[in-house]
């Protein structure tokens, strides 16, 4: 944890991905982040695989550093509590639908009229200003709404999702800089409260038509999208003699001195060749001849080859290469920390490094409820109160209600 945000009271209504990763990288920064959920916990807790004590993977992953609080949304006392907790708090952040949330009682404006000063970020499927504002949206669905599924079509292949749930990812990061720009705007006394929207359609959308726009950057009509380099057929990992590399020579340099090592000193006297506008056009062709080359080569032959060019490379990792990749594991990447004593035997730290700043321990993911009388003191409610509070069903606290 990088204590950047101290100060800075989060309150996180949201579930799975979309929303908890966005809270999570606010909190390795140091915001104090309150994780409400229903008093039985958040579907994330139980995804496979889970641990033996019944943390789900999925969850310890995208709440650390989090406390957390059980509340019963349907109960009056319980909405009592979150209108107490939100007026002591900076930001909002919540990922339920727009309807669903105001019926609720905390769309903006009422959250707005308990805290003046609140920054309140909705990461939500679609804009509220267009003909889709109020469909379900989950991360496959996104992915063939904004054309990501369909980019395997243009290189021969299928229409395919992503093995990641990219668009939450994407769009959870998306509502990280909206909710960090409205602080900062918000210190420099610019804004009051302010409503931050974060669409996971035009998240993703932007996100892969910043390159994919293309020729249509140029053009009225509704065409010419698709950035040509990355249609190549030939734009593929290479098979060697006995694997699979990565390389991507892009300058004019490291051409000439790839092609020179493989014996096609022809290729790089071609005269479109000396043209980058060219050579950009002809990429495929390129690409075909250095495919051609590396499968003459064992992968370790190759890497030596390519890392004496200075043509950038890698090999092609799976999954559990990444777990012993020598780099990764030099910068502290998967170290478990403060953490070990959860019974993290791995975890993934934020990559971003802020030399200088200061430093604390990250707590672990939290069991249901685990902070609600904490939290609750903090908001001047007595033993008594707490006590009733739970009794009556309006709060959880751990061990009551929970599978953990």
């Amino acid at each position: 944890m990088t204590p950047l945000l101290t100060g800075v009271r989060v309150v996180d209504i949201t579930s799975i991905v979309l929303g908890p990763f966005a809270g999570q990288v606010l909190a390795d920064l140091g915001a104090d982040v309150i994780k409400v959920e229903p008093l039985e916990g958040e579907l994330a807790r139980a995804v496979y695989p889970v641990s033996p004590d019944g943390m789900g993977a999925m969850f310890a992953n995208n709440n650390r550093n989090k406390k957390t609080l059980a509340l019963n949304l349907k109960s009056e006392a319980g909405k009592e509590v979150l209108r107490k907790l939100v007026a002591s708090a900076n930001v909002l952040l919540h990922n339920m639908r727009v309807d669903a949330i105001t019926r609720l009682g905390f769309g903006f404006e009422a959250v707005k009229a308990i805290n003046p000063r609140i920054i309140y970020c909705s990461a939500i499927g679609f804009g509220q200003d267009g003909p889709y504002r109020d469909r379900p949206a989950y991360d496959d669905v996104i992915q063939a709404a904004s054309g990501l599924a369909m980019l395997p079509a243009h290189v021969g292949g299928t229409p395919a999702y992503v093995p990641s749930v990219v668009a939450d990812k994407v769009a959870s990061l998306y509502a990280v800089y909206g909710v960090l720009a409205a602080v900062a705007a918000q210190a420099r006394g610019l804004i009051e409260a302010v409503d931050v929207e974060v669409p996971m359609f035009e998240s993703l959308v932007g996100f892969l038509l910043n390159e994919h726009l293309a020729a249509a950057t140029f053009s009225a009509e509704p065409k010419g999208a698709g950035y040509h380099r990355l249609f190549s057929p030939d734009r593929k990992p290479y098979r060697t003699k006995d694997g699979w590399v990565a390389a991507l020579p892009y300058t004019g340099d490291q051409w000439r001195r790839l092609l020179a090592e493989i014996g096609r000193d022809d290729v790089a006297a071609e005269p479109w060749f000396q043209n980058a506008g060219e050579r950009s056009r002809r990429v495929s062709e390129l690409y075909a001849v250095l495919g051609a080359a590396v499968a003459e080569r064992s992968t370790a032959d190759w890497l030596e080859t390519f890392a004496r060019l200075d043509v950038p490379f890698s090999k092609v990792n799976d999954l559990d290469d990444l777990l012993a990749d020598p780099h990764l594991n030099a910068v502290g990447f998967f170290e478990p920390g403060a953490l070990a004593e959860a019974g993290i035997a791995r975890t993934l730290r934020q990559p971003v490094v802020f030399r200088g700043a200061p430093s604390a321990p990250d707590q672990p993911a939290a069991r249901v409820g685990a902070d609600t009388d904490a939290v609750l003191a903090g908001l001047g409610y007595s033993k008594d109160d707490i006590a009733a509070l739970a009794a009556s069903g309006a709060v959880g606290r751990a061990g009551e209600g929970d599978d953990e």
